[in-house]
């Protein structure tokens, strides 16, 4: 045997001992929550530096249309993991409690939602109550609306009318004034704001978990079939993950690559902006770095299974339980992924 072919196996058993290998190059579908954004690049990573690969997996990323679809691909079986908002797969199950194939959590990456209120300045709107009697806009599966309720709650808002609209559409009519608010992903509208031609400063953002509503955010989800027949390709998965991902939190710039890469024509200072803040406001958020990077506090889910099945009046309650399962983490140490607080 040649010396490089030597070190080529080396490398790859060193590799397997590290992510602890499914079994060999065990095929992986995986489907994103959105289109090929900046927070990609957390999940791309992984693929474009081989780390899935090393870990035994054959991983393909597809980008998605929204959180629900995501759930809905993944309990259908066309998809093993996704990347979904904690609230819609909590809907899921409780809407459909005979469905074979629920899939459940296995890792936070959001910590908490990105779902805010965000209003112009000249509005008048400052903070919640402002909120009272107002229109606010956004499309009928946005995440913030569908959860606006809970928000409304904790913040005693009164009455609110919707107007309802297609995302692309959603902070045109803000801008336009066609609404006086509207809900979002605040990393996400913040910045399509700004290619709408407003400033920053002159933005108002109303961050739910900044106004006592602790629901979590974006979670990796897989099949519970696949979680039975296969815990170890699942186990290798997060563990891949999470090495790509602490490099692309050290240096989002680079990351970036991977998602342009995907996706030709993105924007590359908007996408890493994107990603920046989506780091900052709810992946490195002082309650993840309280409960530690992918883990989940039971009471703070229970109290969210509770809040969610009010605010979505779902068919059943959600079984918090039944959501959610941290037993294929990676160790405490591997985990340890977030940056220093900023001084």
């Amino acid at each position: 045997m040649h010396k490089r072919q030597v070190l080529k196996l080396t490398a790859a058993l060193a590799a397997a001992a590290t992510f602890g290998v499914a079994h060999a190059e065990t095929p992986i579908k995986f489907q994103l929550d959105w289109r090929f954004e900046g927070p990609a690049a957390l999940f791309l990573q992984s693929a474009a530096k081989g780390y899935y690969k090393a870990a035994g997996l054959d991983v393909t990323v597809d980008a998605g249309n929204g959180s629900g679809g995501t759930v809905t691909r993944v309990a259908s079986g066309t998809y093993d993991m996704g990347f979904a908002d904690m609230a819609a797969l909590m809907e899921f199950h409780a809407n459909n409690p005979d469905a074979p194939n629920k899939p459940v959590a296995v890792m936070m990456v959001y910590n908490n939602t990105p779902a805010a209120v965000l209003a112009l300045k000249k509005s008048g709107i400052t903070k919640p109550a402002d909120l009272n009697g107002k229109k606010l806009g956004a499309p009928v599966f946005d995440a913030g609306r569908r959860g606006f309720p809970i928000f409304q709650k904790a913040n005693g808002i009164g009455t609110v009318a919707w107007t309802s609209m297609d995302p692309p559409l959603r902070e045109t009519m803000l801008v336009r004034g066609d609404i006086d608010a509207i809900t979002g992903f605040s990393f996400t509208s913040l910045l399509n704001l700004e290619a709408r031609g407003v400033k920053p400063a002159d933005v108002v953002i109303l961050p739910y978990a900044d106004y006592g509503v602790k629901l979590y955010g974006n979670a990796i989800i897989a099949s519970p079939k696949l979680i039975k027949e296969n815990p170890a390709a699942v186990k290798a998965f997060l563990s891949a993950f999470t090495k790509g991902a602490k490099e692309v939190i050290a240096n989002p710039a680079a990351g970036i690559e991977t998602v342009k890469a995907r996706d030709g024509i993105i924007n590359v200072e908007l996408e890493t902006r994107r990603l920046k803040l989506a780091v900052d406001s709810v992946i490195a958020s002082p309650d993840a770095r309280k409960e530690g990077f992918g883990q989940a506090v039971p009471g703070r889910m229970a109290l969210m299974a509770s809040q969610v099945s009010d605010a979505y009046a779902t068919k059943t309650r959600v079984d918090p339980a039944a959501v959610w399962n941290g037993s294929l983490l990676p160790a405490a140490a591997e985990l340890n992924i977030l940056p220093p607080v900023k001084k």
